[in-house]
């Protein structure tokens, strides 16, 4: 019996001691359970964030990459991300795509061949300009050539003939003032012509005196690229002038058994790769002018907002409609 007292308590304690090791068990699992409610699962993500956006800058190193960029570079994992918030931003054209159009008039050839050049005549060119950027260019003119080299025995001729030109400027200067451009641009050109020899002096030894001959007019098409680079001011109102630099390349002419031609229209001397232009151009605007230009903005209202009083010093049509008594006296006994 007395055995049988003193195991009662035992084993009491024992089932106590087991079931708080269960309990505090199970606790300790749940604590460091992780929790996967709907409202963690559904919570919104920014999927337009871009990774360099949350970026501690100061634990990372950076580098500008060969299309210049700005790479971050994280010290430990060596993850590389394009900085975008220091990658080049292009500015807006602030211009129309019709902004305006213009014809011109070549003086070059003209002052040329008044100081002595023996080819070219004249041309002209009309430009369509897109955004004060794009510049469509077509021109067409006429040339001659009449030339008797100094070290030779012959006279080259090429008749009155036509060339044409088609291509394309851009101006550096886009979102400045239009009225000055600085461009390059590029040509091709074309022209069907005739070309001949004339005034070739043969020495003729058995007879005693020289004789000359005349080769037929040779028919001859050229086409050729122009490279150039130039600049354009405006002197009054609608009238601007330009200079041109050009480097030109022949790219085929023909037939071939008729040789190489000296002078092409529009060309110049086949045997000089380097040309020029003077023009002057007169400009017609084709796009809608702003009604505020050359006014400074009035205050901007938010929606609902009441304007305000006119201001009683100001020159209203209420004020210029009321008679001005001024200059009148009322006398009164």
């Amino acid at each position: 019996m007395r055995l049988q007292i003193y195991n009662i308590p035992l084993l009491t304690v024992i089932a106590v001691i087991m079931m708080s090791t269960g309990c505090l068990r199970a606790s300790a699992q749940r604590r460091v359970s992780p929790v996967n409610t709907p409202a963690t699962a559904t919570q919104p993500v920014n999927e337009n964030k871009l990774p360099s956006d949350s970026i501690d800058r100061s634990k990372l190193v950076q580098y500008r990459d060969d299309k210049g960029n700005v790479v971050l570079v994280d010290t430990i994992t060596g993850q590389e991300i394009v900085d975008s918030a220091a990658m080049p931003k292009v500015p807006p054209m602030i211009y129309p795509l019709v902004y305006d159009a213009s014809i011109g008039v070549n003086l070059w050839d003209p002052l040329m061949r008044a100081l002595g050049q023996s080819y070219g005549l004249i041309g002209f060119s009309a430009h369509f300009n897109m955004h004060n950027r794009y510049t469509a260019v077509f021109e067409a003119g006429l040339g001659e050539a009449d030339n008797t080299p100094a070290d030779n025995n012959y006279t080259y001729h090429s008749g009155v003939a036509p060339y044409f030109k088609i291509g394309m400027d851009y101006n550096f200067l886009y979102n400045s003032n239009p009225d000055y451009q600085i461009y390059a641009g590029l040509r091709y050109g074309f022209s069907p012509f005739r070309w001949t020899l004339r005034n070739v002096t043969v020495d003729n030894s058995y007879w005693g005196e020289p004789s000359e001959l005349k080769f037929p007019d040779l028919n001859s098409t050229a086409g050729y690229l122009e490279f150039l680079f130039g600049i354009k001011v405006n002197i009054y109102k609608a009238i601007s002038m330009g200079w041109t630099f050009r480097y030109h390349r022949l790219l085929h002419y023909g037939p071939k058994n008729n040789g190489k031609p000296w002078y092409v229209p529009g060309y110049g001397s086949t045997n000089s790769a380097i040309g020029a232009s003077v023009s002057v151009y007169y400009t017609l605007p084709l796009h809608s002018r702003n009604k505020t230009d050359g006014m400074e903005p009035g205050p901007v209202r938010q929606p609902g907002e009441t304007p305000p009083p006119p201001d009683p010093e100001s020159n209203g049509p209420d004020k210029a409609s009321a008679p001005d008594n001024s200059d009148t006296a009322t006398i009164t006994e």
